[in-house]
C-alpha cells in the first residue's frame, strides 16, 4: 500500500467514526478531517502528517509508523501548536518502566505470601529464616526503631515498607498499630491538627507534592521561532538586500531595505514566541502529611502511600501504577495502598506513610510533568488548511519568479525611469545579479503574504482565552478539544441531583409503620424500641458523620456525608439520635457500601449479643424485599397486600411531589451463623430478604433557580436536554416538568419517560430508535446511562453527559463531552471527564455550550478576515509582477500586513465574547466545513473590491491621483504608498465586518470589547507613524491629508459593501462538498 493509499484509508476510517453525520461526510479525500480526537489512536492523529510515499520508519516499540509529512510547510513551527507525538512515546516508555517496577514488587509480595502460607504445618520457622536471609542479602533488613528527629522512624524506613510492600517489616514494627505509635498518630482521631505539628511532619517526611519541570525559557521559544522556513527565507533576503543596498547606495542610505526586513523578521519572531483532632476535615491533597488518617470511599483517589487501618470490601484499581485493570482487594494481609490508585469498591481508612516524591506516583508524575500540547480537531484542520494554502502560495511564488526572470532576461523589464534593465552584452554581471536578487525578493514577498501563519496561532489564542473565561463561568477544561466539541453538541444527558436541583436535601415527610410522623421531630409519637432500631440503622448504615464539639454543643454540630445521608442524619438527630454513643456501643461486622446498581446499602451490626442487618435505599426496591413492618407501637405486623398498596401509594404520592423516597429496614440475624474469620466475613453476602420495614422518608431537593431558563435556551439552540437519574420515575417526571424538560403531563408517556430496566432489555437497534425520543430516564443504572450514550451517538448525535459517581466513568468516557461535577463528583468521574463543572449547576453547562460555539465562530471570523487579506494581496502582487515586473507592496509592507493579519487580527477576533445570537443557531455540524458559503460570499465580495480598486490605482494611479506632473520615480512612490495605505485601511475597516459574518449590524457590542477597539486603534496609529515617519524603512512617502481622506474613503466603502453582500442569497449545500463530490465522480469515472 502506498503512502497515498494510507492517507485515504486512514481518512475513510475516520469518516466512519461513531456519531458521524452522514450528510456531512465529504468522503475519503479530506486528509485534514478528524471528527474527534477523544480516545483517538496515535495513528489517527498522525494521518494527515503522513509522507506521501511508501517510506516508513520504526518507532520505539519496533512498529512501523509513517514519517512526518514531507509536504507540511514549516513543520517545526506548525507543530508547535499541536501534540508532540514523539514525546508521547517517550512518556509512555517511562510509565511502562515505573509500572514494571510496581509489577515486580507485586509479584515478590505474592511469592512471599505463598511462601508464608506454605510454612503452615511445621516449616514456618525455616521459611522465616530463609525470608530474613533473603532480606539481608537484598539489603532490606528491618532495623529496630531508633529515634530519628522527632519520630522513632524515618523517611527511608517508611518508604522501604511502602515501596517494597514489605509485610514482614510492617509486622516487625507491630503492624499498623505499632507504626501509628511510632508516628504519634491516633488511629481513630488522626493527628493533632495544629500548624506546628503539621509543619514538623512536613519538614520531617516531606510534602505531598512533586517537583514540576521548569518551563522553557524565552530563548527556547525564540529558537523555535527561528525554525520557520518563511523567516529563514526572509533572513536570507534581508542579508542579500542589505548587501545590495550598501553596495549600490552606500552604508548611510543602503542599509534601510535590508535592515527594515531584518527588523520586521525580529518583530514577527518576538510577537509570536509566546480526619484531624477527631473529626473529618477537608484539606487539599497537597496538605496531607505522614501520619494522617484518611477515609477512603468509592471513587476516591488514594492521595498518598499508606497502609490500611480498617476496610470493608475495599477494592482498589491499581491500573494507573501496574497497568493491570484487575481490581485488587485490600485487607490486613494485603494492606499496602499506592498513591494515585482509585477506590473501585468498598470503604476504609488508611494511615499515610509516604508523600510526594517518596511515593511511586510522585516519581512517575515528576518524570512526566510537562505540557502535553494536546491536539484538537480544529487545530488539525487549521494546520492542514494553512499547509495547503502555503503550498499553493509557494507554487505561485515559484511561477512568478520564473515569469519575472524570463521577462528580465528577454528585455521586457524596465526600471523606474522606463529604461530596459537587461540588455545582453551591455548589462554587467554585477548589475544582473543585483536585479535578480530584487526579483527573488519580490517572490519572497508573495510567499510571506500567502502563508497564513496566524491560523494555528488564532486557535491557540481563542482556546486559551475561552478556557480562562470558562473558569470564571465555573467550568474547568481538562481536554482542550472539548471546548470545540461543545459547540457541536446536539443533546445533553444530565443528572438530576445537584445539577438540575440544588443538592440541599431535607426530610419533609416520614412514615413509621403506616403512621405519618407529624411533626417530623415528634419522637414522642414513637415507641422507644422503634426509635432505638431506627437510630441504630441510621447511625451505623452511613458513610456520614455527626460531630458535636465540646464547646457549643448541638448548636455548632457538624454533619458530613452525601446530601441524602446528611438529610437523614439531621432528621434522626431531631428525633434524639446520639450518633457517637450508638457507634461506640455497636460493633460493625460487615459493610455493603451503597451501590448505584442495586440502589441500596447495608451493614451488619452487633449490639451486645444481637446482630441486626440494616438496609437503606430506594423505597420501592427496599419495600419489595420486606415481609413485615414495625408500627409506631413496636408491634411487628405482616406485610399484606393492603399494606404494600398503602406504602406504594405513599411512595408514588411523595415522588409526584418531586420528593426522593428512601426506605429504612432491618432484619435480625443469629450471631452463631456469622462467619468467624475476617476473610470469610469479607466474602459474606449480607442477607437482603425477609426484611422488616422501619420507615419511609421523603426528601426534598428543590430545583436550582435559573434551570428553567437554561433548559429553554438549550431547546431554542437545538440542543435537547435529557434527564438521566437513579431516582423514582415519578420523582424524575415531577422535576422534569418543573425544569421544563417535559412541556406538559401529556408528554409524560413511554418512551418519552422510561425506566432504565425497560431500556436495557431492548435490542441494540430498538435502543437506537427509542433513544432519540427519551427525555427522562428514571431508576437508571450507570450501565443504562452508558447504553443511552452509545445509542445516541450511533444515531448521529453529538452527546454531552454529566456525571458525578465512579460508575458514571464509562459514560463520561464514551460521550463526546464528559462533564463531571466538581463538588459531588468523585476523583474517578473527574479523571474520566473532559470538563469539570465547578458549581455542579446546569446553567454552567449551558455556558460551556455558548463558549464552545464561540470558539468555532471566532476561528471562522479570523479565517474570513485573513483569507480576504491573503487573496487580495496575492492577486495584486502577482498581477502587478507579471504585467510590469514590479510589485506595489514590498516585503516590509507585507510583513506589517502579515503582523496585522496574524498576531493582531488573531488577538482581536479570537477574543470576541460569546453572544446570545450564538444560542439562536443550530449546533455546528461535526463535519461542517470550516469555510461556510456565507464566509465565501463575504470573502469574495471584499477581495474583489480590494483587488479591483488597488489594481486600478496601480495601473491608473498617476492620472487618478493627478501625478502626471511629478517625476516618474516620485509618482510611483506616491502611487505605491497610496496602494499600501488604502490596503491597510481596508483591512482595518474589514476587521469590523469579520466580527459578524451573518449579521447586518456589525457594530453590536463593539464598544464593550475593549481589546478589539484597542487593537484597531493601535493598528491605525502605527499605520500613521509608518507612513509619516518611517518612510525610509518601508519605502513609502508622506501623504497629504487629501490622500489620507481618499484612503479612508476606500476603506470605508467596505462597510456598505458588506451590507449589500449579505443580501445575496447562498445555497445551503457547501461549495466545498459540491466540488469534492464532482471530483469524486470524475475520479470514479476515470478509474473505471
Amino acid at each position: 500500500m502506498t503512502g497515498s493509499d494510507d492517507v485515504e484509508a486512514a481518512t475513510a476510517a475516520g469518516s466512519g467514526m461513531v456519531g458521524g453525520d452522514d450528510d456531512d461526510n465529504v468522503g475519503p479525500y479530506d486528509p485534514f478531517d478528524i471528527a474527534t480526537t477523544k480516545n483517538a489512536s496515535v495513528q489517527t492523529l498522525k494521518r494527515w502528517r503522513l509522507k506521501f510515499d511508501n517510506l516508513n520508519t520504526l518507532n520505539g516499540y519496533g512498529a512501523e509508523v509513517p514519517k512526518q509529512a514531507a509536504l507540511v510547510l514549516n513543520a517545526s513551527r506548525r507543530f508547535r501548536y499541536t501534540l508532540d507525538l514523539r514525546k508521547e512515546d517517550e512518556k509512555e516508555q517511562r510509565r511502562r518502566m515505573i509500572r514494571a517496577h510496581a509489577q515486580v514488587i507485586r509479584a515478590a509480595l505474592l511469592f512471599k505470601l505463598a511462601g508464608e502460607q506454605a510454612t503452615i504445618g511445621g516449616c514456618k520457622r525455616c521459611a522465616l529464616v530463609i525470608c530474613y536471609k533473603e532480606e539481608e542479602k537484598n539489603g532490606t533488613t528491618v532495623s529496630s526503631p531508633s529515634s530519628i528527629g522527632d519520630y522513632l522512624i524515618g523517611v527511608e524506613q517508611l518508604a522501604s515498607i511502602s515501596r517494597d510492600h514489605n509485610f514482614s517489616a510492617l509486622q516487625e514494627y507491630g503492624g499498623v498499630k505499632g507504626l501509628s505509635d511510632l508516628l504519634e498518630t491516633n488511629l481513630e482521631n488522626g493527628i493533632d491538627g495544629d500548624d506546628a505539628n503539621v509543619t514538623k511532619r512536613r519538614n520531617m517526611f516531606g510534602s505531598n507534592t512533586y517537583p514540576r519541570k521548569k518551563g522553557r525559557s524565552f530563548l527556547m521559544f525564540l529558537w523555535e521561532a527561528w525554525q520557520d522556513l518563511t523567516l529563514i527565507i526572509l533572513i536570507i533576503a534581508a542579508a542579500a538586500s542589505l548587501a545590495l543596498g550598501i553596495k549600490t547606495e552606500g552604508v548611510k542610505e543602503g542599509w534601510y531595505d535590508g535592515g527594515s526586513i531584518a527588523f520586521a523578521v525580529f518583530l514577527v519572531i518576538f510577537v509570536t514566541g509566546v480526619i484531624r483532632d477527631g473529626r473529618p476535615v477537608e484539606i487539599s491533597i497537597f496538605d496531607i502529611v505522614v501520619g494522617d488518617v484518611v477515609p477512603l470511599n468509592i471513587g476516591d483517589q488514594v492521595p498518598a502511600d499508606g497502609v490500611l487501618i480498617t476496610g470493608h470490601s475495599l477494592g482498589i484499581d491499581e491500573s494507573s501504577m501496574t497497568g493491570e485493570s484487575k481490581i485488587v482487594h485490600k485487607d490486613q494481609k494485603s494492606p499496602f495502598l499506592m498513591s494515585g490508585c482509585k477506590v473501585a469498591d468498598g470503604v476504609g481508612t488508611m494511615l499515610v506513610t509516604g508523600v510526594g516524591i517518596n511515593t511511586e506516583w510522585g516519581l512517575l508524575m515528576a518524570s512526566i510533568s510537562e505540557d502535553t500540547g494536546e491536539e484538537t480537531p480544529l487545530q488539525v484542520r487549521l494546520n492542514g488548511v494553512a499547509t495547503f494554502i502555503g503550498i499553493v502560495g509557494l507554487g505561485v511564488a515559484v511561477s512568478v519568479l520564473a515569469v519575472l526572470l524570463i521577462r528580465y532576461f528577454t528585455g521586457h523589464t524596465r526600471d523606474s525611469v522606463g529604461k530596459v534593465q537587461f540588455q545582453s552584452g551591455v548589462t554587467s554581471v554585477g548589475d544582473a545579479v543585483d536585479d535578480v536578487i530584487k526579483i527573488i525578493t519580490i517572490a519572497v514577498t508573495i510567499v510571506v503574504v500567502a502563508v497564513p501563519e496566524g491560523l494555528p496561532l488564532a486557535v491557540t489564542l481563542t482556546l486559551a482565552y475561552s478556557m480562562r473565561k470558562m473558569m470564571a463561568d465555573k467550568a474547568l477544561v481538562r481536554r482542550l478539544s472539548a471546548c470545540e466539541t461543545m459547540g457541536s453538541a446536539t443533546t445533553i444527558c444530565s443528572d438530576k441531583t445537584g445539577t438540575l436541583t440544588m443538592n440541599k436535601m431535607t426530610v419533609v415527610e416520614a412514615y413509621v409503620g403506616r403512621k405519618k410522623i407529624d411533626p417530623l421531630d415528634g419522637s414522642s409519637h414513637l415507641h422507644p424500641d422503634v426509635s432505638s432500631l431506627l437510630h441504630e440503622g441510621i447511625a451505623c448504615n452511613t458513610q456520614g458523620n455527626v460531630f458535636v464539639p465540646k464547646v457549643g454543643g448541638e448548636e455548632k454540630m457538624e454533619i458530613s456525608g452525601s446530601p441524602t445521608e446528611k438529610a437523614i442524619l439531621a432528621w434522626a438527630v431531631k428525633l434524639g439520635m446520639k450518633f457517637d454513643v450508638i457507634r461506640e456501643e455497636s460493633k460493625i461486622l460487615h459493610v455493603f457500601p451503597f451501590n448505584s446498581e442495586k440502589k441500596r446499602g447495608g451493614v451488619a451490626v452487633q449490639h451486645d449479643t444481637k446482630v441486626h442487618i440494616h438496609w437503606k435505599g430506594a423505597a420501592e426496591i427496599i419495600l419489595g424485599s420486606c415481609t413485615e413492618y414495625v408500627d409506631s407501637n413496636d408491634c411487628l405486623q405482616p406485610m399484606g397486600e393492603d399494606d404494600k398498596e398503602f406504602f406504594s401509594k405513599s411512595i408514588y404520592q411523595m415522588a409526584a411531589r418531586s420528593l426522593r423516597c428512601v426506605a429504612i429496614a432491618y432484619r435480625s440475624y443469629d450471631l452463631d451463623k456469622m462467619p468467624n474469620h475476617e476473610e470469610q466475613r469479607d466474602q459474606w453476602v449480607l442477607p437482603e430478604n425477609d426484611l422488616v420495614l422501619l420507615s419511609i422518608v421523603g426528601i426534598k431537593d428543590p430545583c436550582r433557580s435559573g434551570v428553567q431558563d437554561a433548559v429553554r435556551i438549550c431547546m431554542n439552540a437545538g440542543v435537547k436536554v435529557r434527564m438521566v437519574t437513579g431516582d423514582n420515575l415519578q420523582t424524575a417526571k415531577a422535576i422534569a416538568l418543573e425544569c421544563g424538560i417535559l412541556a406538559s403531563e401529556a408528554d409524560a408517556t413511554e418512551p418519552t419517560i422510561i425506566e432504565g430496566r425497560a431500556f436495557r432489555v431492548l435490542s441494540e437497534k430498538e435502543r437506537e430508535q427509542v433513544a432519540k425520543k427519551i427525555l427522562v430516564m428514571g431508576r437508571s443504572s450507570p450501565n443504562d446511562k452508558l447504553l443511552l450514550v452509545q445509542a445516541l451517538r450511533m444515531s448521529g448525535e453529538v452527546v454531552a453527559v454529566t456525571g458525578d459517581g465512579t460508575n458514571d466513568a464509562p459514560a463520561l468516557h464514551e460521550a463526546d463531552i464528559g462533564l463531571a461535577m466538581g463538588i459531588q463528583g468523585t476523583e474517578v468521574a473527574k479523571e474520566s471527564s473532559d470538563i469539570i463543572i465547578l458549581d455542579d449547576n446546569f446553567a454552567s453547562v449551558v455556558k460551556v455550550v455558548r463558549w464552545g460555539r464561540s470558539v468555532y465562530a471566532n476561528i471562522q471570523k479570523f479565517i474570513q478576515f485573513q483569507l480576504t487579506v491573503n487573496v487580495a494581496a496575492l492577486v495584486i502582487n502577482v498581477v502587478a509582477a507579471v504585467s510590469s515586473g514590479d510589485v506595489p507592496l514590498n516585503a516590509v509592507q507585507l510583513l506589517w500586513v502579515n503582523l496585522i493579519m496574524d498576531t493582531l487580527g488573531a488577538l482581536a477576533l479570537a477574543t470576541e465574547p460569546p453572544t446570545d445570537h450564538l444560542m439562536e443557531r443550530s449546533p455546528v455540524g461535526r463535519r461542517e466545513p470550516l469555510i461556510t458559503n456565507i464566509m465565501w460570499r463575504n470573502l469574495i465580495v471584499q477581495a474583489l473590491y480590494q483587488v479591483g480598486v488597488l489594481l486600478v490605482l496601480n495601473f491608473c494611479g498617476r492620472s487618478i491621483l493627478h501625478l502626471k506632473d511629478e517625476t516618474r520615480k516620485h509618482a510611483t512612490e506616491v502611487k505605491n504608498t497610496m496602494i499600501f495605505n488604502s490596503f491597510v485601511l481596508c483591512q482595518i475597516f474589514n476587521e469590523f465586518n469579520a466580527r459578524k459574518p451573518d449579521e447586518i449590524n456589525v457594530f453590536t457590542g463593539v464598544t464593550k470589547n475593549y481589546l478589539f477597539m484597542g487593537i484597531v486603534g493601535i493598528t491605525f496609529v502605527l499605520q500613521i507613524i509608518i507612513i509619516e515617519f518611517l518612510g525610509k524603512f518601508t519605502s513609502t512617502v508622506k501623504l497629504s491629508w487629501k490622500l489620507w481622506m481618499v484612503s479612508a474613503a476606500i476603506g470605508l466603502v467596505s462597510w456598505p459593501l458588506a451590507i449589500i453582500g449579505k443580501l445575496i442569497p447562498v445555497p445551503e449545500t457547501p461549495f466545498a462538498r459540491f466540488f469534492i463530490k464532482t471530483f469524486q465522480r470524475w475520479r470514479a469515472g476515470h478509474c473505471a
